[in-house]
């Protein structure tokens, strides 16, 4: 089932499944952050100011995220990727992106485990 989400593949799958109870995050927020995928916040005097990845968490489970999305990016073709992951590409650096896109990996899993739903495919570019 998770192995259907492009970028995880079924060593990512397995991983994720065996070192992950799903069940003690909130959301896929939490599970993201937890894993190291969100930015480390400076913030003062209701100022949000936002730093490098934070590199919290599983470092296995962060480095198989993240290359499974620099594998996606990659094979990202506009008509073949989604709009979002196309237009990310047109802003921002690939390794970034790569970071970026992995953080929404993460919140997918998190949904498909917790809620136990497939994973449907997004509308394309």
């Amino acid at each position: 089932m998770l192995a259907e989400v492009p970028g995880i593949g079924p060593i990512g799958a397995l991983s994720l499944v065996l070192r992950v109870d799903f069940s003690q995050f909130k959301s896929g927020r939490h599970f993201a952050s937890w894993l190291g995928l969100t930015p480390r916040e400076h913030s003062t005097g209701g100022k949000t100011r936002l730093g490098g990845i934070s590199r919290a968490g599983d470092e296995r489970l962060r480095q198989l995220l993240v290359l499974g999305a620099t594998a996606v990016i990659r094979q990202a073709k506009p008509g073949k990727a989604s709009a979002w992951l196309i237009a990310l590409l047109a802003r921002r650096p690939r390794k970034l992106a790569a970071v970026a896109l992995a953080n929404k990996m993460a919140r997918i899993v998190w949904a498909m485990m917790t809620s136990g739903e497939a994973y449907r495919q997004p509308a394309t570019a």
